[in-house]
Parts: structure tokens; sequence; C-alpha cells
């Protein structure tokens, strides 16, 4: 099988990255690319991994209605997909990358290391997770049942994260030599870990001067005490399958997430009593956070291999 897939949004940092993935696959191909912005264009200019003479188009809802795929990824502003949604056939599999179907029980949330595939494989609504809210339950979700209060997590992203329109987050002189803190509270990441771990979760987004990749350092009281050697064992025991998930005997930085498909859990450290404990994650927003996870629950709701390429 040979799955068609269409992408609305093709102009972002996100899709790039997943014009290259699709490119990278050979059980896939590209039906259409949408960017008002670049319509007109070669996909290939864009994306050389691509190839042959597909161009960008500027598509409305009804327009991609009549036109032919077995899946379409959203990477649209947050608000923006709804018409698109509803112009789509009922057996078009959608991913969408904006947050607005991550709280409707109509959708399936795609993060298949932490709330199984086989919801996914089942799935023709999927929503595909928010990159800081990817890494703290990365770094969480092995400890749900065991928390005395809440995680607090503290993230820092590249700019990368703040999209393409210009902004003072993705500003290069206001990041030079800065971190710049944001959305104090209610940052719509802290409710979506919150409500898909069934935990309370504090969090706050930092933006630093680099480009890609996400390190978030989480802190947490436990129920009950643990050594450093357990907590160690939770983690591994918990991604032990999950080929994206690399548990590892030491902190996590930046680099290690950037150009990752995957994630990189480390740090566990542990006070004195056993009760607290510091977990770090890091991941690329691009990738995990991003298009590696869209194309997972893609492949998943097609039935194809999940990691090929």
């Amino acid at each position: 099988m040979t799955a068609r897939i269409g992408l609305i949004g093709a102009r972002g940092h996100t899709g790039r990255e997943i014009l290259r993935l699709i490119a990278g696959r050979d059980d896939m191909e590209l039906a259409y690319a949408s960017s008002r912005e670049f319509a007109g264009r070669a996909v290939a200019d864009m994306a050389p991994e691509i190839g042959g003479d597909l161009a960008f188009e500027a598509l409305s809802p009804e327009d991609i209605a009549g036109r032919s795929a077995d899946a379409v990824i959203l990477a649209l502003p947050n608000g923006a997909s709804g018409p698109f949604v509803a112009a789509l056939p009922q057996e078009t599999v959608i991913v969408d990358l904006s947050a607005d179907y991550r709280f409707d029980e109509n959708w399936v949330y795609g993060l298949p290391e932490i709330h199984g595939r086989e919801a996914i494989r089942h799935a023709r609504r999927i929503a595909n997770p928010g990159c800081y809210a990817t890494a703290g339950q990365l770094a969480l979700a092995p400890l749900r049942g065991r928390l005395a209060g809440a995680a607090h997590v503290f993230g820092v992203s590249g700019y990368s994260g703040a999209g393409t329109t210009p902004s003072r987050k993705n500003d290069p002189d206001a990041l030079a030599d800065n971190l710049m803190p944001y959305a104090l509270m209610g940052h719509i990441h802290e409710r979506e870990m919150g409500a898909h771990l069934g935990e309370t979760v504090c969090f706050t987004p930092h933006v630093a001067q680099f480009f890609r990749g996400i390190v978030a350092t989480v802190h947490v009281e436990l129920s009950q005490a643990i050594t450093r050697d357990a907590l160690i064992g939770l983690f591994r025991d918990a991604y032990a399958d999950e080929p994206l998930i690399d548990v590892v005997d030491r902190i996590p930085e930046v680099r290690d997430g950037a150009g990752n498909p995957g994630a990189v859990i480390g740090g566990f450290a542990v006070d004195d009593s056993g009760r607290r404990a510091v977990i770090v994650s890091a991941l690329d927003n691009l990738l995990k956070g991003a298009a590696t996870q869209a194309m997972q629950n893609l492949t998943l709701a097609l039935g194809l291999e999940e990691l090929r390429g």
C-alpha cells in the first residue's frame, strides 16, 4: 500500500520536517501541500527530498473536500483547523497538530508511548500532543499514582517553537544573550499535561536563542520514598520497548534532543529523604514534539510500519 498524504499548512518549520519524513518512506506519497505564502512554488524548492514537480497550492476547505487522500495532516495555527476538519470525509485519517482537539473526547490523543497504540490504530481523528506537553508527560508518566502533590515543569525551547510569524519570541535581537519566560500561568500545555496524565502539573515555558530543541526539568514530591536506582528502574521498565525513548544515567541537554526523532530522559536526582526527585526530558520540538509524533500517529492509523524511515 502506498498512502496518499495531504499536508495543510506546509510553510512552517514543522511542515518542512513532515515533508522530509514523508519523502523518506516508500509507503507514502505526497498528494498535495497547501501554503498560501508559497502557492505556485515547487515543493522541491523547500523540501528537495520530495522531488518531482508538485507545487504548493493555496487550498480552501472546499478545495480539499474534492481531493483524493488517505490521510491529511493539519499543521495550522490554533483555531484554524475546524473548517478543514468539517470538509474532509469521515473515512479520511486526520492528524491535527494544533491544540484544537486535544481535549475533545471524539478525538484520540496520540502519544503512543504513554497512552497506547490500540486506540490510534482504530482512529480517524487524532490530536497530536504539544511539544512541551510531550516532554513533560514522558518525564512524568512512569510516576503516575506516586505523586504527593503538583509536579513542577520548567521548560526551555528553541525559538522555532514560536513559529514563523515575527514576534519577540523568534526575534534574534530580542533573544540574544537572553532567556525569555512567558505565559507564567495557564499555558495550554500545562492543562494538556494535567488532563492526560490525571495529575496536577504546574508549568512555566521559556524560549532561548537556539533554534530547535526542548529541555524540561521536572520536580516532583513522591508519596513514598524511593532510591535513585529504583527511580531509574521505573523509567527503564516503562520505556523498555520504546525505541524512540532513551533512558540515560546522566542529565540530558538541549543538544541531546535537537535533531533526535525521539526523546532522552535522565537526571534522576533524589534527595536524602527519597521523597523529592528531579527528572529531565530532552527532545526536538519539531520532531518528537510535532512531526515525528504525527508520523507515528499517521502510520498507526493507516496500518503502516510505525518507525520506517
